[in-house]
């Protein structure tokens, strides 16, 4: 008989024990989809530990040696450092649980400015222990954010404009796949970075994550047959579709509704 997966309240409930009693660890929550309160079956366990600043390995060691002890390590994979993002961070795929269900840890310093947790942006977290208070929103400054908009989309204005000729060139060398990478990097991505710009402004660095919740399922159903194209008769059409509807976009944004509606969420 086959044995039965780990599930994640298993995997979670095995951190919370091993790591609330540790002096060192301050803090310890979820993001990702449970911060949304989107978790399904098909959901990843995105844990977020604060501790203090020499204890990082601390807290990685005592982790694999609580996780092991449910099931052996089927993958693993430690980004190195220094990550963008400046935590430390580990993917753990477990032999014993459903594929979907890796964990993605990210252990960060107690002095770490940086702790995702602009709840605007990604959620509020799903808090399984705070020690100290340390899980608090860190809200966006909303003129701040909305300054940063504005030059974001002056700079996606002229980069669009610009680079639609690195499509057409590889389209007329017959360069098929380097023309569908230039048409998803320098027209689809800012065709849908000025979309949320216009819809979900919170997000609009986040390209295709969360579209199905957040953008309205007109633009989801337009966006669809510019993306999963079939052939290059079909890019050169997206490309010409995607662009008039790029400039349609820009010029119905109103400054004076997206401020309204980022100093209202903010």
């Amino acid at each position: 008989m086959k044995a039965e997966l780990i599930g994640r309240k298993e995997l979670i409930d095995t951190m919370v024990r091993v790591l609330k009693p540790l002096t060192f660890v301050e803090a310890l929550w979820e993001g990702g989809a449970a911060s949304w309160k989107r978790v399904d079956e098909w959901s990843d366990i995105d844990m977020y530990v604060v501790c203090d600043d020499e204890h990082v390995e601390n807290v990685f060691d005592t982790i694999e040696k609580a996780v092991t002890s449910l099931s052996q390590i089927d993958l693993k994979f430690r980004m190195p450092e220094p990550a963008w993002h400046g935590a430390s961070q580990v993917f753990l795929r477990l032999k014993d649980t459903s594929p979907f269900l890796f964990l993605d840890i990210a252990v960060m310093k107690r002095s770490a400015k940086e702790k995702f947790l602009q709840y605007g942006i990604h959620g509020k977290p799903l808090v399984h222990f705070d020690k100290t208070g340390v899980v608090k929103d860190d809200p966006v400054e909303p003129a701040e954010y909305l300054k940063q908009i504005e030059t974001r989309l002056e700079a996606l204005k002229a980069t669009f404009e610009l680079f639609q000729v690195l499509v057409l060139k590889e389209i007329n060398r017959g360069n098929d796949m380097e023309a569908l990478s230039y048409y998803l990097g320098y027209v689809f991505r800012p065709l849908v970075e000025v979309l949320r710009i216009k819809h979900c402004p919170w997000h609009y660095r986040f390209f295709t994550t969360y579209v199905y919740y957040e953008m309205p399922q007109e633009v989801v159903e337009r966006l669809h047959p510019l993306y999963f194209i079939g052939d290059v008769k079909a890019l050169r059409e997206c490309r010409e579709k995607a662009e008039i509807w790029f400039w349609e976009t820009v010029n119905s944004i109103v400054l004076d509704d997206l401020k309204k509606s980022i100093f209202e969420r903010g």
